[in-house]
């Protein structure tokens, strides 16, 4: 199972690599991995928006459901749309050639995503897509330019227009895109999705990493049990030493 997880992170770092862009203000994600019902707002975005290209093939649906406070019988009927069992890993049908041809590369598959690329470069890129209609999807985004995929949500926040500055770099005045403005089209209003984008990176922060909050609470009990251990020899050795003066 290592060997397969370090290989499928070696997998996808070169489209992650890539997907990096230009250097740009970065927003605050935070998320909190203890929000459950963020957790789940942000399963059912994932499993309903981005699972049909994004598979995240080192996580299974039943680990997610326990994890997050949801009901294996109600996960399996709400965000299990292909028929797979509550035990498999959460995968799509999407061949590797077919998807390299719609997109021009094959999504990327997400199960590390976070750990590679930090929330707040995922938070960012959701709340980042424009209008362009020079792209094949008629959108681009300001985190990730040229980018090869459609704004997948824009059913929720709309097709955001570009907001430019003219800019000097390197001698020549360019037109830069510095951030965006949302149209009004979307059902969601610029909060509720702004709490969307926040969802869906908390989900997607939780499956780069399902114990953490486990191994933290671990961490605690070894430190507290290291502090007492501390106390009690401390206090062995001044006993001892007020023997022997």
């Amino acid at each position: 199972m290592m060997k397969k997880l370090i290989i499928g992170l070696f997998a996808l770092l070169p489209s992650l690599t890539m997907a990096a862009g230009p250097s740009v203000p970065l927003m605050d994600a935070n998320i909190d991995l203890k929000d459950n019902a963020s957790l789940q707002r942000g399963a059912k975005l994932f499993m309903n928006y981005c699972l049909g290209c994004h598979q995240m093939q080192y996580q299974r649906y039943e680990r997610t459901f326990r994890d997050i406070g949801i009901p294996t019988e109600i996960g399996q009927e709400q965000l299990i749309f292909d028929g797979s069992k509550v035990g498999s890993h959460i995968k799509n049908a999407i061949g590797k050639d077919d998807a390299a041809k719609w997109f021009g590369a094959a999504p990327p598959d997400l199960t590390l995503v976070a750990r590679v690329r930090g929330t707040d470069w995922i938070y960012t890129y959701l709340k980042s897509f424009y209008k362009d209609e020079s792209r094949p999807f008629g959108v681009n985004n300001i985190v990730f330019p040229s980018v090869g995929m459609p704004h997948v949500l824009q059913e929720l926040q709309g097709l955001p227009t570009p907001i430019t500055e003219e800019v000097e770099e390197h001698g020549h005045t360019v037109t830069k895109v510095v951030g965006t403005e949302t149209d009004g089209s979307g059902e969601m209003s610029d909060d509720e999705y702004d709490r969307a984008a926040r969802d869906l990176t908390n989900f997607l922060a939780y499956v780069g990493e399902p114990s953490r909050l486990e191994s933290e609470a671990l961490g605690l009990k070894v430190i507290g049990f290291l502090v007492i251990l501390f106390i009690l020899a401390f206090m062995l050795k001044k006993e001892y030493w007020r023997d022997v003066h």
